[in-house]
């Protein structure tokens, strides 16, 4: 009886803290950056969204909303090379084919993960061509899964897959954007 008690308080509070306070973490100069910042990317309504789920935002400056979209676009090549290892564990196929390709592609995925990582440090360091590096290759890892698939015949790209990689090549074009008016604003 007395954990359920305590379960309960602690939703309670959760949802109060949550719930009743979300409305005032963004104050109009912390949403006028982040649009202002997300308009000089290829993908507005993307970064906008991805910057105003993030508790951080309404607290650091431009180059912090970069360090939070390539803290999303790590969080999806992660996610990603993490799925196809589990597609990889779950195949109950004799198909070697299949599994050498499954395979490279979380590798391509984990790589794209490091990079981005990378950039993280670079922007922190604010060596912005290095970070640029890193982004781009990070947003081209997915298209050496995508060639592995192609070169396999037989093998279907898998929708999924391709949303993924869409998702990923996505976050890091708008992190390229910040990272140019970041450049252009110096």
């Amino acid at each position: 009886m007395g954990s359920s008690i305590f379960l309960f308080i602690l939703f309670i509070a959760f949802h109060l803290l949550i719930f009743h306070q979300q409305p005032s973490i963004f104050a109009a100069a912390d949403m006028n950056l982040i649009q202002k910042t997300c308009k000089n990317t290829k993908y507005y309504y993307l970064c906008v969204s991805s910057l105003k789920s993030n508790p951080r935002s309404s607290s650091v400056d431009t180059k912090g909303l970069a360090n939070i979209m390539v803290g999303v676009g790590f969080a999806n090549a992660t996610a990603t090379s993490s799925y196809l290892s589990s597609q990889l564990l779950s195949t109950k196929t004799n198909d070697t084919t299949l599994k050498k390709v499954l395979k490279e592609c979380a590798d391509k995925y984990t790589y794209a993960g490091d990079s981005l990582q990378a950039s993280g440090q670079d922007l922190a360091t604010e060596d912005y061509d290095y970070a640029y590096l890193h982004i781009s290759a990070a947003a081209d890892y997915p298209n050496a899964c995508h060639n592995a698939f192609r070169r396999s015949p037989g093998l279907a790209y898998p929708a999924e897959l391709a949303r993924r990689e869409d998702g990923l090549k996505q976050i890091c074009d708008v992190v390229l954007g910040i990272i140019d008016h970041i450049i252009s604003s110096s």
